[in-house]
């Protein structure tokens, strides 16, 4: 256990969803003080709840930029990064609160925010310098690993492995979005919109945000939690907060707005944001949103896997600012702030927005030569954020008149003070009013936090907590009552006017159909469906607009369906097992047994009976000729095999066994027709050959049909005809299975020897090996490099012996002929021709 002067220094380290929060509230209650920093103020407020529902309101205090709860007694706090009170040095601003000079305990978290471009110095120097008297924790990611061994040689690094698995679902579209997602947006703009869609198709959404208060965050949370919602709505502060009962991610977007441009995510903010599916030990997915009819955003395959395996690229540096400042005058300060690191792992911070406020009222000379403990006041006021986002020089305008008042010691009047808060103090408006409006009572809330900048900040801070609430309240109410009864109204009120014929019927992209501008319903391949939100008084009105108008859109579909190149198509195997012809991923007919099996028959959807008798025709000889083309490059050769049965020109022995093998699928055990191989001549038997048929000792079958495409086409139509599901095939490069393959699968290509089965063709190989050898007196019958290289154990080589007319005798083998074998049941292959085999043997 690592042990230094500040006691016990521990780096917990894991991905998301691992408990580390909860595992720091613990340990901090089980000490006689502490601290914990939170890289957000709605996190903080949330731990802030927890602890004092542990320790009682009078123990806990919360600090951060906007609000400040501080009981007298309070012995722990939870607080924002940039809030927490560590040792003061020079650079600090001044420590606030009646607060032990260190705690018993300290906790950071999200400390790889180390590497964050804007806030990074901060979780580096509180990394780096928050103790606690008796534990320090440092929360964070696995990728903080190599950094925590180098700058903190002496920590005791414990892995927190993920309790649950997160997979990949893909891109999916809002009307199909599973319950219990969150979709996640880069901007408040697309959260509105979002939210207000889903309140449209799925009854509502909730909505988390920085720019709400607590109070309404936490009423969003508990509705989701309650599931009076399934949905939820927000920006990427959700991946810094507890868990919540949440089963998928979707993406809105990867790229987000970092300051200074629009970037896509890294993999450890994709990796964060996606560890908010699953909770505990119940697993989790995610993926992107598409809308529209666009594509979305798309993961690539190498972020798609390290998210999935938890594997990310670890940080080389993290940004880093002294706090040792010199507050001789502002140009020694602004020296002070950009000095560098002897250490090449802490890199110099990038210009944030306090350091680009200073320099720009740096070049008034005034303000330059401001020395000493105004120089201290003037860096506090360039601490205030920057809420508006409105950048630094504008931003500055703001501080200069705030240090004018403060320079010397005094106070904000209370008459501007009061005149900022009643102009913001205004719920009327639309959502962006309000959410500007909330932007700037945050500034406010922020200076009333400031003891020495107002003469009564206490009566201030109520103030501006109360407007905030109001501003998030009704910022709230907009979204949730945004287009609520917009739906049909109009709709029905055009169609009673002018007719459902005219109204435009419209078919976006992605399917989705609107009369006039509302959706209505959606049309996926030919199958149209009406929205289930539309409201049953309206849906006959608004079914009949546009089901009057569909016809040319199918028209239109079925043309590209029959100018639609093979690779358009694909076989298809449903949930229960059932085979159909896919388009586009919409199913166009299923198979069912035909004349022979290697021409099922095939079945048109209901959702096609919408077209025309002709162009229904037109589409099931189109898919007929792409089945054709599919069995002439999978399983020519059994194909050729049907025709060779039916063709007078070939020898009734050939035109036999050309029978048995075509009905078979291509495959047929050589002891079941021992007596038809053994009649065949010797041009029979080139004829055979150039059917490309094998006459293996044990099976005759044909090479070219073991191949992956030629088994799955094989077992597809031996399943059609046999009105059963499609099999479990095995994994194209199997040369051997053991005894959990699926029977009817595995006995496609191989055979099956006892609890192991080989593949028919290596199984041959072995076979006539074996009376090569016999034949020139080689007393190595058995092929042992291929045995070697299959893996297969002696009961299964003894039971391939037998079965090629071999029995043990001492360490030798014995020619027995080839007497029926006792254990024939065994060679019974349930997939060789399914129910064709059977029949065969019983005739």
């Amino acid at each position: 256990m690592a042990a230094h002067d500040d006691g016990i220094l521990r780096a917990i380290l894991g991905p998301t969803n691992t408990g580390k929060t909860y595992l720091a509230i613990e340990r901090m209650c089980a000490h006689s003080s502490g601290v914990i920093g939170f890289p957000l103020r709605l996190l903080a407020r949330e731990v802030y709840d927890r602890v004092v529902a542990i320790k009682g309101a009078n123990q806990v205090a919360l600090l951060t930029g906007e609000e400040r709860i501080v009981p007298p007694g309070a012995r722990y706090v939870l607080c924002t990064a940039e809030s927490m009170p560590v040792k003061t040095g020079r650079g600090d601003r001044p420590r606030e609160g009646p607060f032990p000079e260190q705690f018993a305990f300290a906790a950071i978290d999200e400390a790889q925010l180390g590497s964050d471009l804007e806030r990074g110095h901060v979780f580096t120097d509180r990394m780096l310098r928050a103790r606690g008297r008796e534990e320090t924790l440092i929360l964070g990611s696995d990728t903080l690993r190599p950094l925590i061994r180098e700058l903190l040689p002496e920590a005791e690094i414990v892995s927190r492995p993920r309790f649950s698995t997160l997979r990949y679902a893909g891109a999916v579209k809002l009307s199909r979005l599973p319950p219990r997602s969150a979709i996640v947006a880069f901007s408040a703009e697309q959260v509105y919109a979002l939210a207000e869609m889903l309140r449209r198709f799925k009854g509502g959404a909730a909505v988390v945000m920085g720019a709400l208060s607590p109070a309404t965050r936490n009423a969003q949370v508990a509705m989701f939690q309650r599931g009076e919602v399934d949905y939820l709505v927000a920006t990427d502060a959700i991946g810094m907060g507890l868990n919540m009962d949440v089963g998928h991610v979707a993406f809105a977007g990867l790229e987000k707005f970092d300051g200074r441009r629009d970037r896509r995510l890294t993999i450890s903010e994709m990796a964060q944001i996606a560890g908010r599916a699953g909770r505990h030990q119940k697993d989790g997915s995610f993926g992107t949103l598409s809308l529209g009819g666009e594509t979305g955003p798309q993961f690539s395959d190498e972020e798609i896997d390290a998210i999935e395996e938890h594997r990310f690229r670890p940080l080389d540096h993290l940004y880093w600012r002294s706090s040792d400042l010199d507050f001789t005058d502002v140009v020694s300060l602004i020296r002070s702030l950009e000095e560098r690191s002897d250490d090449p792992l802490l890199r110099p911070a990038p210009m944030a927005i306090d350091l680009a406020v200073i320099k720009t009222l740096a070049e008034d000379p005034v303000i330059a030569h401001t020395r000493g403990p105004a120089a201290r006041r003037l860096w506090a006021a360039c601490g205030l954020p920057d809420f508006r986002k409105v950048g630094p020089m504008h931003h500055a305008r703001m501080v200069r008149r705030l240090f004018s008042y403060i320079h010397e010691g005094g106070h904000i009047p209370h008459e501007w003070f009061a005149a900022e808060v009643a102009r913001l103090d205004n719920v009327n408006g639309d959502i962006e009013a309000l959410a500007d409006r909330l932007a700037g009572i945050r500034s406010w809330a922020y200076i009333a936090q400031r003891a020495d900048w107002l003469a009564d900040p206490l009566k201030w801070a109520e103030r501006t907590r109360s407007v905030e609430a109001r501003l998030s309240d009704a910022l709230h109410e907009r979204l949730t009552q945004r287009f609520v009864d917009r739906r049909t109204a109009v709709l029905v009120r055009d169609i009673g006017a002018r007719g459902a014929d005219a109204l435009p019927v419209t078919v976006a992209a992605d399917g989705e159909v609107s009369v006039g501008p509302e959706p209505i319903g959606h049309l996926a391949g030919f199958d149209f469906k009406v929205d289930p939100a539309a409201r049953h008084a309206d849906k006959r009105l608004l079914l009949a607009a546009a089901e009057r108008r569909l016809g040319d859109e199918l028209d239109r579909r079925a043309k590209s369906l029959l100018e639609a190149p093979d690779e358009a198509f694909t076989l298809v195997v449903e949930d229960e097992g059932g085979l159909a012809l896919g388009w586009e991923g919409h199913i166009l007919a299923r198979l069912s047994a035909g004349r022979s099996l290697t021409e099922p028959a095939v079945r048109t959807t209901r959702p096609l009976d919408r077209l025309s008798a002709q162009r229904r025709a037109e589409l099931r000889a189109r898919l007929e000729k792409w089945i054709e083309s599919e069995l002439d490059r999978h399983v020519r050769p059994l194909k050729d095999l049907g025709r060779a049965a039916s063709d007078p020109g070939v020898t009734p022995g050939v035109r036999a066994l050309a029978a048995m093998l075509a009905d078979a699928g291509g495959l047929l055990p050589r002891r079941a027709i021992a007596a038809q191989v053994a009649a065949l001549e010797k041009a029979d038997r080139h004829s055979l050959h150039r059917l490309r048929v094998r006459l293996g000792a044990l099976d005759l079958f044909v090479p070219g049909l073991l191949k992956p495409g030629a088994q799955r086409w094989r077992a597809a139509l031996l399943a059609i005809r046999a009105g059963q599901p499609m099999p479990r095939l095995p994994d194209p490069s199997a040369s051997t299975l053991d005894g959990s393959a699926d029977p009817r699968g595995a006995a496609l290509a191989f055979r099956r020897f006892g609890a192991s089965w080989i593949r028919i063709d290596l199984a041959d190989r072995l076979a006539a090996h074996a009376h090569a050898a016999k034949q020139s007196g080689n007393a190595e019958v058995i092929d042992q490099a291929l045995v070697t290289s299959l893996g297969l154990d002696p009961a299964t080589v003894e039971r391939l012996m037998a079965d090629v007319g071999f029995v043990p005798k001492g360490d030798a083998w014995t020619w027995r002929g080839n007497r029926r074998p006792r254990r024939q049941a065994e060679n019974v292959r349930p997939g060789n021709a399914f129910s064709a085999l059977a029949e065969l043997k019983r005739k």
